[in-house]
């Protein structure tokens, strides 16, 4: 009886791909159902993720449930664009496509420098040991790329991502927003004073002060704010200045 070939398809990007480079999951899933009809799989599962690839494979929600869906035996095939989709580092995805081995799951990637890579067969196998190590090379260098394109929009207030605290967007550029302003020199002082993320966003939320799109503040939102090097550049972290400007909490008394 032949084997039913079902397959889990995972594509993932990180925001500052889609920031920088434009790439997207939509673009991703396109390759891997065509790929999948092309070959006859029959797709379970689309698993769609956002974020760098900082974590190994099991430890992502997507991933976890990629796992969930090859352990089970639900699937016997992953599809993915690239190695560094899937995995953190060459180790990762060796260790990980050694137990797929044992389980019978085939590992294919659509687009491996223009050439398809199938876990299936030998030649496949030995393609992979070979390009996992160039894949982590290729990711290093684009996180360096990435990192340096980062830099260079924030240096010279190009929009990037969604647009930060304390800038407004007008056409290609990215313009100080003084009130926004206030906000972010608050934060810097009261980090010189001592205090915690948690207790900087217990504050702003005491105080009425929304975040930049009006919810509520969190310990992260706080620590993008104060570890961004956009707003150190210009913060203002001097301890004797006026303490907690106090036009700060007369802008937000209406809000």
């Amino acid at each position: 009886m032949q084997k039913l070939e079902r397959a889990v398809c995972y594509i993932r990007v990180s925001t500052a791909e889609q920031a920088v480079n434009g790439v997207s999951l939509e673009a991703q899933e396109e390759k891997l159902i065509a790929y999948c009809k092309m070959y006859g799989l029959e797709i379970v599962k689309v698993i769609r993720e956002e974020g760098t690839a900082t974590k190994p494979l099991k430890d992502r929600p997507g991933g976890k449930e990629l796992m969930g869906l090859v352990n089970s035996r639900k699937v016997n095939n992953v599809v993915a664009l690239k190695l560094d989709r899937l995995f953190r580092n060459a180790e990762d995805a060796l260790h990980v496509t050694r137990d797929w081995d044992s389980k019978g799951v085939s590992l294919h990637l659509v687009d491996m420098g223009g050439q398809v890579i199938n876990t299936k067969t030998a030649i496949g196998r030995f393609f992979l040991n070979m390009m996992a190590g160039f894949a982590e090379l290729e990711r290093n260098m684009i996180a360096e790329r990435t990192a340096m394109a980062l830099e260079h929009k924030k240096r010279n207030l190009e929009p990037y991502a969604p647009t930060p605290l304390g800038f407004e967007r007008i056409n290609d550029t990215l313009k100080k927003n003084d009130e926004e302003w206030e906000i972010v020199n608050l934060i810097f002082r009261f980090r010189t004073q001592g205090l915690t993320y948690a207790k900087i966003a217990e504050e702003l939320n005491n105080r009425g002060i929304p975040g930049k799109r009006g919810g509520k503040w969190y310990g992260s939102t706080v620590r993008y704010v104060y570890k961004n090097d956009l707003y150190a550049k210009e913060a203002s972290m001097k301890g004797d200045e006026q303490d907690e400007k106090n036009n700060v909490n007369s802008n937000f008394s209406s809000l």
